[in-house]
């Protein structure tokens, strides 16, 4: 058993291919044509980490209850969290890219994390191994 795919509500499809592609070196692995339950057209769109099992589905807001979460999906919280082999160069190459932190790095017991922003403005940890 393992956990397939984490739906992420965005605003947009493309916009959140290019940050999760360009910028975090995910993989698409989907771009499909697919339409809601009730006929109006939509993508079904996975990313994930290059290697990994789980993936992101880039889920496009559909009405105005999924259009409030963007951004909150977590409620303020962390609500995902990317594992780095490099922290260092991974928390460089995205400060480079232009990736908002709103927390510097530092270090926990269980490694060195900084909260960053995604294109849709959730909360993710960046997580290294301990220093």
């Amino acid at each position: 058993m393992n956990i397939d795919l984490v739906a992420l509500i965005v605003e947009e499809y493309d916009p959140a291919i290019a940050f999760f592609t360009d910028t975090l070196g995910f993989d698409l692995v989907e771009d499909s044509p697919s339409s809601t339950g009730d006929g109006r057209p939509k993508r079904w769109v996975v990313v994930r980490p290059p290697g990994a099992r789980t993936g992101i589905l880039l889920a496009r807001a559909d009405n105005e209850h999924q259009r409030a979460a963007i951004g909150d999906q977590a409620g303020g919280r962390v609500g995902f969290f990317l594992r780095v082999d490099d922290f260092d160069a991974a928390y460089r190459r995205m400060a480079g890219a232009s990736v908002t932190f709103v927390r510097p790095p530092r270090t926990e017991p269980y490694g060195r994390v900084a909260v960053f922003l995604d294109v849709s403005g959730n909360r993710w940890d960046l997580l290294g191994a301990p220093a």
